[in-house]
């Protein structure tokens, strides 16, 4: 990113919850459950599924990947909101604030091209499940798993590569973290053809892959719906439902953020809104996708049964 010299800006203010005080230990005391609770149920998912040979499969393998996208977006976000929540000079520098937002940009990118690989997984498993093992066999998976982190290097790399901007005297960002949407309200020159690459990057990350995510789900309802079990239905739909809730957070909050117009985006709420798919998604995640289910959990009983 380009800074013009006259106005150089070296550090950036944080404002997080500062501009509302009455919140702060409110706000401390749930983003520390939700970090502790993020860490502690991702952590576990790995660590079971690392340990435990009958849950190598291509399910758990994209949910080990999940879950360690969420445990480092966490990182990337929360401890850093909780520091600033009472200090007096929540700055971070400008190399700081630039690595954090590039961190950000690829967890987040990556897990919206992982999601909807997840839930065509889901699909073939559900819609085909004589040819599953067949169909995702473990080079597919390997390389599903390589093209979502891949794609989302590349695709940040261009966003950040294409940054000229040059800051006017303010350095203040109405944000939690360094985000874009926020960096680019402080630019004072011409933040359109940015806006463009955001919106363009924003087809291919968020529309296209939700698309694949709900028509995966709407073939899955399919085959639920020629079950004949009134109560294999309805497990099956349970599950589905709860899977289709999370995702629908995530790729909401952030459609409603970034597919917007610059001008019609309002700090506040987009601040606000990121606590949704930055910290909220991360924490339902492995509650959501794997400590509900009986594999999970008769692994978890293995483990404590050889600790005891």
């Amino acid at each position: 990113m380009a800074i013009d010299n006259a106005t150089a800006v070296f550090e950036f203010l944080l404002i997080g919850i500062s501009n509302y005080p009455e919140w702060k230990v409110t706000f401390f005391t749930l983003v520390l459950i939700t970090y502790l609770s993020t860490l502690l149920g991702n952590g576990l998912i790995i660590f079971l599924i690392y340990f435990d040979p009958h849950l190598h499969t291509p399910m758990y393998f994209f949910l080990t990947n999940l879950s360690f996208l969420d445990l480092c977006y966490g990182t990337a976000s929360m401890p850093q909101a909780l520091v600033h929540c009472f200090s007096t000079h929540p700055y971070l520098s400008y190399p700081q604030c630039l690595t954090q937002m590039s961190v950000l940009l690829v967890l987040a990118t990556a897990e919206c091209l992982l999601l909807a690989v997840m839930a065509y997984d889901r699909m073939v498993a559900i819609s085909n499940p004589l040819r599953y093992s067949m169909i995702m066999n473990g080079p597919v998976c390997v390389w599903l798993a390589a093209t979502s982190w891949g794609a989302s290097l590349v695709l940040t790399a261009m966003l950040v590569l294409s940054l000229q901007l040059h800051f006017c005297e303010a350095n203040i960002i109405n944000h939690f973290v360094c985000e874009i949407l926020s960096l680019l309200k402080l630019a004072c020159s011409d933040t359109s053809l940015n806006e463009l690459m955001i919106l363009t990057t924003g087809i291919f990350t968020l529309f296209l892959p939700f698309g694949l995510v709900l028509l995966s789900y709407v073939q899955i309802a399919t085959t639920v719906l020629r079950i004949r079990s009134a109560q294999g239905r309805l497990k099956a739909f349970s599950t589905c439902g709860s899977h289709l809730t999370v995702v629908t957070i995530f790729y909401g909050a952030t459609i409603s953020m970034y597919m917007k117009p610059h001008s019609k985006s309002s700090p506040d709420q987009n601040k606000f809104i990121s606590v949704f798919y930055g910290a909220l998604t991360p924490m339902l995640n492995p509650l959501i996708y794997s400590l509900r289910n009986k594999d999970v959990r008769g692994a978890m009983r293995k483990v404590m049964a050889k600790r005891a």
